[in-house]
């Protein structure tokens, strides 16, 4: 049985690690890239380059940006007395493709898994509180997955903020349960944004 060269062979295996990408799919990928010019293949990879020189995180929110100034941070674009808690920085795009929500966000990473043990960055809590405080937050949004880990991650953060006086909600629960928010679409999603509740 032919095998494939060594060179697609390490090509087919990178694109395997992508989400959602199983065997077929990276063979397909694969193969176009073998359809286009060297011209495009070099401009293509000479992005991938740049995406991980140029496109940071922000020291301060969590969410991507590129150059020195973050825009999910601007004071002219913000309400700066909101706070919506997301676990991803894509997420920050979702909520504002919606157009409902124009406050601050902080991403906090991965969520509490009491089944695996993992636990949320101490610092990212620490910076979180320091965040509040500094920019006077009124209201906080916990908007994580309905999940097992969303929900201790949201009590756990309730738990954190709670002596802090604040507004705190969740999403409202018309989101299926044990669902991510990246896989909602944005008509169920802005329901459950503009119908969150005090948590």
């Amino acid at each position: 049985m032919a095998k494939y060269p060594y060179e697609l062979t390490i090509i087919l295996a990178y694109l395997r690690k992508l989400p959602g990408v199983g065997k077929k799919s990276a063979e397909r990928f694969a193969f176009e890239l073998l359809s286009w010019n060297k011209e495009e293949v070099q401009k293509f990879s000479s992005q991938l380059y740049q995406l991980k020189e140029k496109v940071h995180f922000c020291s301060d929110c969590g969410c991507l940006m590129s150059g020195t100034k973050c825009e999910f941070c601007d004071p002219n674009q913000r309400h700066r007395d909101q706070i919506c808690i997301i676990s991803s920085p894509r997420e920050a795009y979702v909520f504002d493709e919606m157009r409902i929500y124009k406050g601050l966000y902080h991403v906090i990473g991965n969520l509490l898994s009491p089944l695996t043990g993992k636990a949320i960055e101490q610092n990212k809590v620490t910076n979180l509180i320091h965040r509040i405080k500094e920019l006077t937050i009124k209201e906080v949004i916990l908007a994580l997955d309905s999940t097992i880990e969303g929900d201790a991650t949201s009590l756990f953060l309730k738990k954190e903020l709670e002596s802090h006086g604040l507004h705190i909600s969740r999403l409202a629960f018309g989101l299926p349960l044990g669902s991510s928010l990246e896989y909602i679409d944005e008509g169920t999603l802005a329901q459950a944004f503009l119908g969150r509740k005090q948590f």
